[in-house]
Order: structure tokens, then sequence, then C-alpha cells
């Protein structure tokens, strides 16, 4: 057997043993490292060596995206700064950037446990990964070839975009891997059913990274590249960037990588965790990370521990997919939606696409309005789209509690994006 990068502890006793210790080292090492780090530790009350036990971590105060925003351009530092060989930035558009430093343990660090994701998927040496993401000071493009690398298969480092030579390089390479984000995967897969060429690539995965994607986009995808899984990998630049986890095999949940960070699940209004398997906010702590550690950082980001053993044995623990950020929820009607819960509506219903779009407004009867643009499935007639609308409309105000419009496109009307594609419009301020 080949090199493994799965953890070297075999039982969840021992996996929580090195978690204890990557804490205190952690809290340590961003205190006696970090004026910012110190000063949050002093305001809340407590010192290094009073974590004592993994329950400790509720002791310790939160950070968030705005203590990054105030310390640009390098916030956290809790090394010097020569130490640092390297930075990347979120690919945000408001304010500031959230700037991240790295040492060099922290990109090797990132290195295996990105490899990690590729053993996860099943791949081998001989795979061939053409990874379509953005390369540049955003994580994308640099954590996907890194990984890969550091894993032992060929990188086809394409970028975004040019679909002419995306398509060009999946037959004449014959990349095995696709590795892209959702909408671009669906981008793809639509021009390789333009231009009939599934006959002659020989794609066997898919790996989305960088947004939330539907059961019926991954399952359109999956149909028309012919491929065997598509793999859910979470990730961001504030912890290391992409390749913090990935679904296995079995597709039952995303397995995170417990020995780099502990990940609580609270509940973003009162910071209290929640049952296990109830949705909450996930809020990350490092356990090795140098340049800029992370103590409780609020990732906004919404899902849910999955209990019990995954069919894989692995003993790494488990996540939802994400259903959506905590600053993406929208209120309509007096009701909290988050746009997972419409993907999660609409891919229970038949003759319909995998695109939609989410409109907000404001008439001039003073209320609010939904409603929801859906394309109508490609091989679907327009005299289902009576029916279609009837069952979004009941099954939106079943499930989610609200009343929606809907509105059934023809396939195609909806626009494509080679990063991430926006959903919802809310025009009711305007």
């Amino acid at each position: 057997m080949g090199k493994t990068f799965m953890p070297a502890q075999k039982t969840e006793k021992e996996l929580g043993a090195l978690q204890l210790e990557g804490l205190k080292w952690t809290v340590h090492h961003a205190f006696s490292g970090s004026p910012f780090y110190r000063k949050k530790f002093e305001e809340a009350g407590v010192r290094p060596d009073d974590i004592k036990k993994l329950a400790d971590i509720g002791r310790l105060p939160f950070t968030a995206a705005d203590d990054l925003r105030r310390g640009y351009p390098f916030p956290l530092l809790s090394v010097p700064l020569e130490d640092v060989v390297r930075i990347h930035a979120s690919s945000g558009t408001t304010g500031k950037r959230k700037v991240l430093s790295y040492t060099a343990k922290d990109i090797d660090d990132w290195a295996n446990f990105f490899a990690r994701c590729y053993e996860m998927a099943g791949m081998t040496a001989s795979d061939r990964v053409q990874i379509a993401v953005g390369y540049g000071m955003w994580t994308a493009g640099a954590g996907f070839q890194l990984g890969c690398e550091r894993f032992g298969a060929m990188a086809i480092p394409m970028g975004p975009g040019n679909l002419d030579m995306q398509c060009d390089f999946l037959v004449d390479f014959g990349t095995t891997v696709l590795c892209c984000t959702a909408s671009m995967g669906l981008l793809m897969a639509e021009e390789v059913e333009k231009r009939g060429i599934r006959d002659k690539i020989k794609l066997k995965k898919v790996i989305f990274g960088s947004e939330r994607s539907s059961d019926a986009m991954r399952a359109r995808i999956a149909e028309l590249l012919g491929v065997e899984h598509v793999f859910d990998i979470p990730g961001m630049t504030e912890l290391y960037g992409p390749g913090t986890g990935l679904d296995c095999v079995h597709h039952q949940g995303i397995h995170y990588w417990a020995d780099y960070y502990i990940a609580e699940f609270l509940d973003p209004e009162t910071l209290q965790p929640v049952p296990e398997g109830e949705v909450g906010e996930m809020v990350v702590t490092t356990l090795r990370k140098e340049a800029a550690p992370l103590v409780r950082y609020r990732t906004r980001d919404l899902t849910r521990a999955i209990p019990g053993k995954c069919p894989c044995g692995s003993i790494l623990p488990r996540h939802d997919r994400f259903l959506g950020r905590s600053d993406d929820m929208f209120i309509i009607r007096a009701v909290n939606v988050y746009p997972g819960q419409i993907d999660h509506v609409l891919s229970g219903i038949s003759g319909i696409g995998s695109e939609y779009q989410v409109h907000l407004t404001r008439r001039p009867d003073g209320k609010d309005y939904m409603t929801i643009k859906v394309e109508r499935g490609k091989e679907c007639l327009p005299e289902a789209d009576v029916a279609c609308r009837k069952a979004i409309e009941g099954q939106v105000k079943k499930q989610i509690m609200v009343s929606c419009e809907a509105e059934i496109c023809r396939y195609g009307a909806l626009p494509r994006s080679e990063r991430k594609t926006k959903r919802v419009f809310d025009t009711r301020e305007e």
C-alpha cells in the first residue's frame, strides 16, 4: 500500500487527545505571539494554563471576519513577519479583503490534508486532475494544485473559463478528475453535451468547491458527464483554504479534518451549542496553524454535525453540506429563509432543471413577495409548466411556511457562471 494521508489516530479517544494537545498549543502560541489574541484572552479573563480539557474551549473568546479586516494587512499574525512565506486573500467584494499569512509548515500541512481529500475520493497516482478554479491571491487554484502534487497525481492547472480549451484538454489529456465550482461544472457538462464529446472524455469524478450545490444540479452534472462520483470539498481562506474536508464515496456527509481543527456547532444568536444533528453555525479553532491561528472563529456557515458512524469506517467526524450562511438569510413575511432550503425543496420536484433564481420584491400594496424562477427540465414539455408551478408553490408553502409565486423558464434561459452563480435578488429596499 502506498503513502496514506489519513490520521494516525485509530480511535475517537486518541483523536480527542490529539485535539486537546493541539488546543493547548494553539492557545499558548496565540497568547505569546499575537498582541491581538493576548488582549482578547485577557479581556475574557482566560489564560493559556486555564485550558485543561476540551470542554474549556467554551471559555475562549470568539473571533470574526471584522477582526481580520481591522487587523489588515496581517491580521491574527502570531509569528515574526520573516517567518511568513506566503499570503492569500479572500475573494470578498466589500471593504478590505481578509488576508491570511502562512508559514512553510502551514503550507506543508495544507498540502497534506488536501492530499487526504484526493485519497478519500478514491483517486490514484494515475489520475489526471483538471483544476478549473481561480488562481492568484485567492486560495482555490493554489490549494487544489498543492494537494494534487503532494498526492502524486498529474495536475492540469487550467483555471476557470475558456470552455474551448477546457474541452480540448478533457479530450487530449484524458482528464479523469475535474475540480471546479458547481456552476462551472454545469457549464462544462452542458458544453460536453452540446459538442457531443462525452464518448471521447474519460472523466470519472468531479470535485466541487466554493459554493453550495443542490441535489438536482449535482445529478444533472453527473448525468451529462457520465461520472461515477460528485464530491463536495469545503474550505475558506481563513482556514488555510479549500480541502478542509470531503464526503467519502458513500456521500453521507462531509468528513472534516478534526486532527487539524475543532468544529463547534452553535446557535448563531445565543452562541450556545446546538444538539447533535441540529443546524447551527460552524465555529472553528485550529490545532496546528502557526502564522494566523483561529480561535473560535465564526465562519457564518450553517450546517449540522451528523451523528453516528459513516459506512466507510473513518473516525473522522462529519458535517452536512452547508445550508447557507447565517448572514445570507433573508426574511419574507416574517419567515427566516436560507437559500439552501429552497435548493432542498426544488431538488425534490420532478420536471424542472437545476437552475433557479429567487426574486424578492415589494409591491405597491406594501407587501413583500417572493418569485422563484426555475428552468424547465430539458426533456420536459411546456404543457407540464402549470403542474410544475403548482408543485413548487405548494412544496415551498408546506416545507418553508411561506408563499411564493413560481415562474417556469425554458431550459438554458437562466445565466450560467464559471465562478459562483447569484441566486437571490432582493430589490425591496431599492
